[in-house]
């Protein structure tokens, strides 16, 4: 992989981290168009690294919200920003089990598996669609009053996003479209979203920092495949894009606008299974 290639990817995994539209999906279609072609660890080594650059901007852009949240966690305050923090670490319990049970698993799907991508990508258009025909459809119209997220919302919501984990499903799509579905308000929901993949996001860049400090046998070839300027490059280019995209999306989902996104995947994910 050299920087241009590293640019393309970075670009591409900031703007989609947060649209509805499968960030791994995108990058393992691109990585095809382009005809990268690295080892699948260090493949999901430069994948992390853009998912921390994304991390990143979601801090940023959310700083003034994100601010409170810690200080209150932190200083032990009973108060509704430690209960929220509260319902972020709940949220991320079945990602958490999924990760540890099935790591190997899914690292293998992360392989240039079209197939995959494609099937979840229609999976993908189908919880949009559904979550914006469920809440304006005539039926539903006229009693959903849109609610802060509970403690039981939070753990279905973190099942959504354990179930995202294959590549091809949005995680940003599921979680707000779940969250949509069961009646939580928009904009707590895209913000819920945002906040709920920072740990498992972080947790495995740890565990990644982990196996480059202590590899085992055959590693240190996959490590050297990719080189510090490509993985540079990718991270600030994911960074500067994911500001943008976290931005937009957040306005998007205000507006209810996120059908168009369905459109959109059921398209991709038809041409990924024809090709």
């Amino acid at each position: 992989m050299d920087w241009l290639q590293a640019l393309w990817l970075g670009i591409l995994q900031g703007l989609s981290e947060y649209l509805p539209i499968s960030s791994s999906g995108h990058l393992e279609i691109l990585k095809q168009l382009l005809g990268v072609d690295v080892d699948p660890d260090a493949s999901l080594q430069f994948s992390v690294m853009l998912h921390v650059a994304t991390v990143l901007s979601t801090i940023v852009v959310l700083w003034r919200e994100f601010a409170p949240l810690c200080k209150s966690f932190f200083t032990f305050k009973n108060d509704d920003n430690t209960r929220y923090v509260l319902k972020i670490l709940l949220s991320c319990i079945p990602v958490a089990i999924v990760g540890f049970a099935f790591k190997k698993d899914i690292e293998r799907l992360f392989d240039g598996n079209l197939t995959v991508v494609g099937i979840c990508l229609c999976v993908t258009a189908a919880l949009l669609a559904f979550s914006y025909f469920f809440r304006t459809s005539p039926l539903t119209a006229r009693t959903y009053k849109p609610r802060d997220i509970t403690w039981l919302d939070a753990l279905v919501i973190g099942i959504a996003q354990a179930v995202a984990v294959l590549p091809g499903l949005s995680r940003s799509g599921a979680t707000i479209a779940t969250g949509v579905a069961i009646g939580d308000k928009r904009e707590k929901v895209a913000q819920f979203s945002f906040f709920m993949v920072i740990i498992p996001i972080l947790g495995e860049a740890l565990l990644d920092v982990k196996d480059m400090l202590f590899p085992e046998a055959g590693e240190q070839a996959a490590q050297a495949s990719i080189g510090i300027v490509p993985l540079i490059v990718g991270f600030l280019a994911a960074f500067i894009f994911g500001c943008l995209a976290c931005k937009w999306m957040i306005n998007l989902v205000k507006k209810g606008k996120l059908v168009w996104f369905a459109v959109y995947c059921l398209a991709v994910g038809i041409i990924c299974l024809i090709f």
